[in-house]
C-alpha cells in the first residue's frame, strides 16, 4: 500500500509531539523490570499514562494488565494492538533487577512504550480523520514462559486457567469481538522483518520419585537421578524419527536434582517443552516423549508424575495482514530493509494461540543489539525501536481502517483460522492436560505405564 506523504506527516507528527512521553516510559519500564503475572508497577504505570490522556480502562483485577478501546464513532472493524509487559529472569545482566534477576532482555519494555505512543498519537487532532471501526490497546502480561512452577501454582489457586497473558485474556473474554490483531516485537539491526509463522509447544514437568540412601551404598536406593538422565537420553535417542519439516524441539531442564552429593536422590524435577510448527505434530510427539520417561523412571524403580499443560499455538501470521504491515515497516526503515520469510520460526508466543481464532501478524522491527534472552541484550536505538514502532502501528491502523475499512475487510474475508471460536481453540489445547502417575508396579512384578489421558 502507498502513504501519500501528507498522510506520513499527519501521523508521524502525532507521534513525535509524545516522543517524551514515549521515551521516558521506555527507560522508566526497562528500570523496573518485572516476569509475568508480576507486572504491578508496569501496570500502575501504564494505567496513569492512559488515564490521563482521558482512556477508561478494563482491568484485569487480580493479574496485572488492561485494555481500553478507542472508536472512531463510525461503524467498522475491532483492531486489536498488543503490547507485552514482561522481563526475563537473567541474573547475569549488567542491568537486571538485583534482588528478582529480572531484565526486559526481550524489549517488551520497548513494546510498552510503543503501545502508549499509539495511544497518545490517536487522541491528536486529525489523526482518525477518516477512519471507522475501533482500536483496542492491550497491555498484556506473562508472555515469556517461565517461573512454571509459580505459574502452576496460580492455576491451583484459581487465579488463571492458562500459563500465557493473552491466553489467559482470551480465556476472560477480553478479545470478544475481536476482527484483527497485531504487535510489533523488536529485533537487533536497523531494518524490518516478519515469517510466514512459528513453532508452538507443550508444556512438561517430569516428578521422578525414587528412595534415597547413603551415596556408598546405592543397592539399597532407587536413584531418581539416573532415571531423569536416563529419560532424557532416550528422548534424545528418539530424535532421529522427528519430522524435521515440523522443526521439532525437546530442551529439557533439572530444576531439582538433588539436595547432598553423599545422598542418593530421590526426588528429580525436569521441565521442558516440547516445540514444533503444529499441534498436530505436538500431539503425536507427545505419547513418545511420556513413554520415554515412564520407562525410564520403571528401569530405576522410580515413580513417575508427569504434568502436562497447553503451551503456546503456532503462530500463523496471516500473509495479507502482514504485508499490510511490512508495506508500513518500508515507510519507516526503507522498503529496502525489509524482509520477509516463507520460513518457520523456531521460537513461540501467546500471540500464536491468538492467530488460532484471529487473523494476526507479527512483524519485527530493529533497533536493539545484542542476542535476545542474554546478558548482551541492549535498546540500542529507542528512536527506531519505539517511536518508529509506534509510527509503524499508526500506519498500519490507518491502512486498515481507511476508505472503509476496505483493507481489513479483505484481510477479515480471506483469513483461514484454524478455529472457528475461542471456545472451540480451548477445548482443543485442554485435551494435552494431564496430570498423574505414569508407573504403576503390581503384586505379580509387573509394570503397567499410563502416559495419556
Amino acid at each position: 500500500m502507498e502513504f501519500s506523504s501528507d498522510i506520513k506527516n499527519r501521523l508521524f507528527s502525532a507521534v513525535e509531539k509524545n516522543r517524551k512521553t514515549v521515551l521516558e516510559a521506555e527507560r522508566h519500564i526497562w528500570n523496573n523490570p518485572e516476569s509475568g503475572y508480576r507486572e504491578w508497577k508496569t501496570h500502575a504505570y501504564l494505567k496513569e499514562k492512559f488515564e490521563e490522556l482521558g482512556y477508561s480502562l478494563y482491568e484485569a483485577g487480580n493479574i496485572p494488565g488492561f485494555y481500553t478501546e478507542f472508536d472512531t464513532g463510525v461503524p467498522g472493524p475491532t483492531v486489536v494492538v498488543f503490547g507485552e509487559m514482561d522481563a526475563l529472569i537473567i541474573p547475569g545482566h549488567p542491568d537486571c533487577d538485583k534482588t528478582t534477576g529480572a531484565v526486559h532482555a526481550c524489549g517488551h519494555n520497548v513494546q510498552c512504550a510503543a503501545l502508549l505512543g499509539v495511544a497518545a498519537a490517536l487522541k491528536e487532532p486529525g489523526v482518525t480523520d477518516g477512519l471507522c471501526g475501533k482500536i483496542r490497546l492491550f497491555a498484556v502480561p506473562a508472555e515469556e514462559m517461565i517461573e512454571l512452577e509459580y505459574r502452576t501454582g496460580l492455576i491451583e489457586k484459581g487465579i488463571i486457567s492458562y500459563y500465557g497473558g493473552k491466553q489467559e485474556f482470551m480465556k476472560r473474554g477480553f478479545l470478544d469481538g475481536v476482527d484483527l490483531a497485531f504487535m510489533v516485537h523488536q529485533t537487533s539491526g536497523s531494518g524490518a522483518s516478519a515469517t510466514a509463522s512459528s513453532n508452538g509447544c507443550i508444556v512438561k514437568t517430569y516428578e521422578f520419585i525414587g528412595k534415597a540412601t547413603h551415596a556408598s551404598d546405592p543397592r539399597r536406593a532407587n536413584n531418581a537421578l539416573y532415571a531423569a538422565t536416563n529419560a532424557i537420553n532416550a528422548v534424545n535417542a528418539l530424535g532421529e524419527t522427528f519430522d524435521d519439516a515440523e522443526n521439532i524441539r525437546f530442551h529439557p531442564i533439572i530444576t531439582e536434582g538433588g539436595q547432598s552429593v553423599n545422598t542418593i536422590p530421590d526426588r528429580v524435577k525436569v521441565e521442558t517443552y516440547i516445540r514444533g510448527a503444529s499441534m498436530k505434530a505436538i500431539g503425536a510427539l507427545n505419547p513418545a516423549v511420556n513413554r520415554a520417561f515412564a520407562a525410564s523412571a520403571a528401569s530405576m524403580g522410580c515413580r513417575l508424575i508427569i504434568h502436562d499443560a497447553p503451551g503456546y499455538g503456532p503462530r500463523h501470521n496471516d500473509a495479507n495482514l502482514t504485508g499490510i504491515m511490512l508495506d508500513a515497516a518500508g515507510e519507516i526503515v526503507g522498503r529496502g530493509n525489509v524482509k520477509y520469510s516463507e520460513k518457520n520460526a523456531l521460537g513461540c508466543s501467546d500471540m500464536g494461540d491468538v492467530s488460532q481464532v484471529i487473523p494476526c501478524a507479527h512483524p519485527f522491527l530493529g533497533g536493539t543489539s545484542g542476542r535476545v534472552h542474554t546478558a548482551e541484550f541492549r535498546v540500542s536505538d529507542p528512536e527506531l525501536a519505539a517511536l518508529g514502532s509506534a509510527k509503524l502501528q499508526l500506519l498500519s491502523l490507518f491502512a486498515l481502517l481507511s476508505d472503509g475499512a476496505s483493507a481489513a475487510g479483505r484481510v477479515i474475508a480471506e483469513s483461514s483460522c484454524a478455529f472457528s471460536s475461542v471456545g472451540d481453540y480451548f477445548r482443543y489445547i485442554d485435551s494435552f492436560i494431564y496430570n498423574g502417575d505414569a508407573v504403576f508396579y503390581e503384586p505379580d512384578g509387573s509394570v503397567k505405564l499410563k502416559f495419556t489421558r
